[in-house]
């Protein structure tokens, strides 16, 4: 990524391995998280193969080695970063409403943390779907449930309330990590979304001004940045030091970065006229997500925002 003001390196894997030797890593969200990991292991493996030293059940949540530099890489699937009770399928088809207990963190990602050396978090998406919410153990309302006779409440009151925990629990910790929060990601669905037709065949980036951020994104992000704020004076007073990886505008110029009708494998190898599910959110890679890990490369050596 280049313009008049910013020139970014390329990634240097020899010289980041060498700096990250005996250190760990834990990228911790939803498939976006996995996104960015798949990036960062391509990138890496110019320079070293990892290998594959834990996986969960459905291989979404992950933990990759690096012999030679000892060096450790983790995904942490927890798409709300709280503690939820999830019925969904692979294609993202509920059979039941998502649980979401909103005073309690997800203990898949709280209980390693201590483990982690640099931390790359990141939320968002999944709070746009249907959940019954919970505190204290009973449900006090919830968001996209109509005819559940349940008080409505905004996607923004459970999205402010999980970062300023998990944000919390990272600045009062007793354990130093360097933490990234990573801000939404845009997508780029036309005529429709992910579950009814959407697609995306822009073949160029955007060029600045051509396009604004959808007013979802807006709010999930202005709740980002006040989030980020008010935990980073805290962290400052602890000595845990908070690092905002502001991808979101980056994104949004490249709609031309996406897998689109290929989110499976040769999927008109059958059907050339099949019609199939679209991937306007996720990355392909090589694409702009590897610039990402350009950025979070830089700041780590540069140590600066």
């Amino acid at each position: 990524m280049e313009s008049p003001a910013c020139e970014l390196p390329m990634f240097d894997s020899e010289k980041f391995l060498d700096l990250m030797k005996n250190k760990w890593w834990a990228f911790i969200g939803d498939s976006i998280s996995r996104n960015h990991v798949q990036s960062f292991l391509c990138i890496l493996s110019q320079v070293e193969q990892a290998v594959e030293v834990f996986h969960d059940e459905q291989y979404k949540s992950r933990r990759w080695h690096f012999p030679s530099h000892n060096f450790t890489l983790s995904v942490i699937w927890t798409p709300f970063l709280l503690k939820a009770d999830v019925f969904e399928d692979i294609n993202g088809v509920s059979s039941a409403e998502t649980q979401l207990h909103l005073d309690k963190l997800d203990e898949t990602w709280t209980e390693q943390y201590k483990s982690f050396d640099y931390v790359v978090i990141a939320g968002g998406k999944w709070y746009l779907k249907t959940a019954i919410y919970r505190e204290n153990n009973t449900v006090t309302g919830c968001h996209d449930c109509p005819g559940k006779n349940l008080t409505e409440m905004s996607f923004e009151y459970a999205y402010r309330k999980a970062l300023k925990s998990v944000l919390n629990f990272t600045m009062d910790s007793s354990h130093k990590a360097l933490v990234f929060l990573r801000t939404t990601t845009p997508d780029h669905f036309e005529n429709g979304e992910w579950f009814s037709g959407g697609t995306c065949n822009t073949t160029l980036p955007f060029k600045e001004g051509e396009v604004d951020t959808k007013e979802v994104d807006t709010v999930m992000r202005g709740i980002e940045m006040e989030e980020f704020e008010q935990a980073a004076s805290l962290g400052a007073e602890n000595g845990v030091p908070l690092k905002l990886l502001d991808t979101t505008r980056m994104s949004l110029l490249r709609p031309d970065g996406h897998p689109g009708p290929y989110r499976q494998f040769q999927p008109f190898a059958k059907d050339k006229n099949a019609k199939v599910q679209n991937d306007c959110l996720h990355w392909c890679l090589p694409g702009p997500i590897d610039s990402w890990n350009g950025i979070v490369m830089e700041m780590v050596i540069r140590g600066s925002q």
